[in-house]
């Protein structure tokens, strides 16, 4: 997979560098917060080699990749200025009013700061879950060995509020290392210990209600936006040469008081409302609770909106040392799972089972996209039944009172941090989600998409000989046809774009070789796009570099959206003139979607004369 390729088409058709305010990634989606969401091509997009699907929810515009995003991130950040801290784009801030722009900045905000941190949280966890089987089997926790491994698995939990205000202050466009040093004050070994020993603190003679922050969420987030708001406000007002010193001078001794003071106890007391709401609503009915997590959580995996729910799992960790809403959306990962294993036996399409291993195997490890937007959203009932065996699941774990021990991204691989109360019943619910969705989709079967059964329905009707040769593409112009391996140009000719041909031109008019529609028109004219009445979206570039011209000597005929025919003319170009100039002026013929087709045949000998309207290549389905 050409990830540099896709990382350029993706960019391109988001509407550009300029249009994008930030891009963060997490397990499988490119997450990007757009300007304007209009410009995004989503149809286009989804159709990429490598793009799995696209959601537009909680103010983001994401592209699910599966499990290779960071590739694709990494390489969108190759070719951008999206990772300067410099941008001037405040991404939290929704110009549009009302309660969904609310709900929409809240999962922006939520996705941003936990995303960075999300490998190693799992790293971390994993950890513990071997750490929690050798205890089992009788390790010794004073030995050095596992102190050490203890402190590697534990530390990024008890220096949390620091992880957290790193990628806070990326998200908030706060000073980074400032925001180190505030959330590291509130982690003070004596302000730990005066804490620790119920000492009273004032500042100023103002009493400091002191709380316990290791291992907790919201305060260092707060305190961090609130940094970021003061830090915006000094630096204005301070002279360039004394800025870098006296804006964190400021800063820590006006945030730090405040955070101790204020944004700390009022952070800690909602934390504490929050696990309090929680653990009445889980009381209340623990299977009902397993029941609606483990049916819905898909449903807010597809939008997006599963975000809200982890500073609430993080926070039953920090508050009570045990979440028991992880452990119920474990089930709801294995019915989806076991849904697209089912596919695999309903479908006769080659494609769809390669697809459906891949997704059955990444849902193993806890990653459903690939499952969801590829397989069961597709077919309609394994999703449903899918939904179904999560209920079921949810409902057992929810009984058992399942929990975990640590924040986790539910896998195989972290099923040790559920170990304790409910553990075995946590298996047996998994498993039995698993082959509910399995069996369930066995049973029902699959809807296929009207698409496909008007591809079906299409082939059968078809003569043999019209399924292999689907569509013609003829020669735009009269020349010297060669094939595109030949073309003195590497874009062309490596095949990145796409398979075509070329032609070194007789003439100077350039014709229609489809019946379409125009889709692109460059504005220096040497290059137009065309979509065909049968979906072959072919480019025709004039000449190689003559970009360089900037129009001089090329005239069009068409406007963007307008309808054309085999034959119609494009453009016209001073070929004589172009060559003096020292141009090549060899036409390039591309179908830049040939990963739709079978295959592309020549219908032409290599440096054969062809006539302009001469039928040169075959589309095959």
């Amino acid at each position: 997979m050409d990830y540099s390729k896709l990382a350029s088409e993706i960019l391109s058709e988001v509407g550009g560098e300029e249009n994008v305010n930030t891009l963060i990634h997490c397990a499988t989606r490119l997450r990007f917060t757009l300007k304007d969401i209009s410009k995004a091509q989503k149809d286009k997009i989804s159709n990429l080699d490598g793009v799995i699907s696209v959601v537009e929810s909680g103010g983001q515009f994401q592209v699910v990749i599966g499990n290779n995003v960071s590739k694709a991130y990494e390489a969108i950040m190759d070719i951008t200025h999206l990772g300067d801290d410099s941008s001037p784009d405040d991404p939290t801030i929704n110009k549009n009013k009302g309660i969904k722009a609310i709900i929409a900045s809240f999962i922006d905000v939520i996705s941003g700061v936990f995303s960075p941190i999300l490998g190693v949280l799992a790293g971390s966890a994993v950890l513990k879950g071997v750490l929690a089987i050798w205890v089992a089997m009788g390790a010794n926790q004073k030995s050095g060995t596992y102190i050490i491994l203890y402190a590697a698995a534990d530390s990024l939990f008890y220096f949390l509020p620091l992880m957290l205000a790193v990628s806070a202050a990326r998200k908030f466009k706060a000073n980074m290392y400032v925001s180190l040093a505030l959330a590291g004050a509130l982690i003070y070994p004596s302000i730990v210990t005066a804490f620790t020993n119920a000492t009273k603190l004032d500042f100023l003679g103002i009493p400091v209600v002191l709380a316990q922050y290791s291992s907790t969420v919201i305060p260092s987030i707060v305190a961090v936006y609130v940094l970021s708001k003061l830090q915006n406000f000094v630096e204005k007002y301070l002279h360039e040469s004394v800025r870098n010193i006296l804006a964190p001078f400021i800063s820590l001794t006006i945030m730090v008081p405040l955070t101790l003071i204020v944004v700390g106890p009022v952070t800690t007391y909602l934390s504490d409302l929050l696990a309090k709401g929680y653990l009445a609503i889980y009381t209340f009915s623990p299977i009902l609770s397993g029941i609606l997590i483990g049916s819905l959580w898909q449903v807010l995996v597809i939008f997006g909106l599963h975000w809200g729910m982890v500073p609430i799992m993080m926070n039953n960790v920090s508050k009570f040392g045990r979440d028991t809403l992880s452990a119920m959306i474990v089930p709801a990962i294995g019915g989806q799972t076991g849904a697209a294993l089912g596919v695999f036996f309903k479908t006769n399409d080659k494609k769809v089972k390669s697809l459906s291993v891949s997704s059955f195997v990444t849902g193993l490890f806890g990653i459903t996209e690939p499952a969801i937007y590829g397989i069961t959203l597709k077919y309609k009932k394994p999703f449903v039944v899918g939904v179904i065996a999560g209920g079921i699941g949810g409902a057992i774990v929810g009984a058992a009172g399942s929990a975990a021990s640590a924040f986790n991204i539910p896998s195989l691989l972290t099923f040790p941090v559920y170990l304790g109360k409910g553990f075995v019943w946590f298996i047996l619910a998994y498993v039995i989600a698993l082959v509910i969705g399995f069996v369930g989709t066995l049973i029902v079967g699959i809807t296929i998409p009207d698409s496909e059964k008007k591809e079906v329905e299409n082939s059968l009707e078809t003569p043999v000989d019209k399924l292999i040769e689907n569509e013609m593409i003829a020669s735009p112009i009269s020349g010297e046809i060669i094939p595109l391996t030949e073309v003195k140009d590497k874009t062309f000719s490596s095949g990145a774009l796409g398979k075509g041909f070329g032609i070194i031109p007789d003439g100077d008019t350039v014709s229609s070789p489809v019946n379409g529609k125009i889709t692109m028109i460059f504005p220096t004219k040497h290059a137009v796009g065309i979509i065909s009445n049968s979906g072959a979206e072919i480019l025709i570039h004039i000449g190689i570099d003559t970009v360089q011209l900037d129009g001089q000597g090329f005239e069009s005929y068409v406007d963007v959206g307008q309808e054309v025919k085999i034959g119609d003319k494009l453009i016209k170009f001073d070929n004589k003139e172009i060559l003096k100039k020292g141009f090549d002026t060899t036409i390039m013929v591309v179908v830049t979607n040939s990963d739709n087709y079978l295959d592309i045949l020549d219908k032409f000998e290599k440096n054969s004369e062809v006539k302009q309207g001469q039928n040169s290549l075959a589309l095959m389905i």
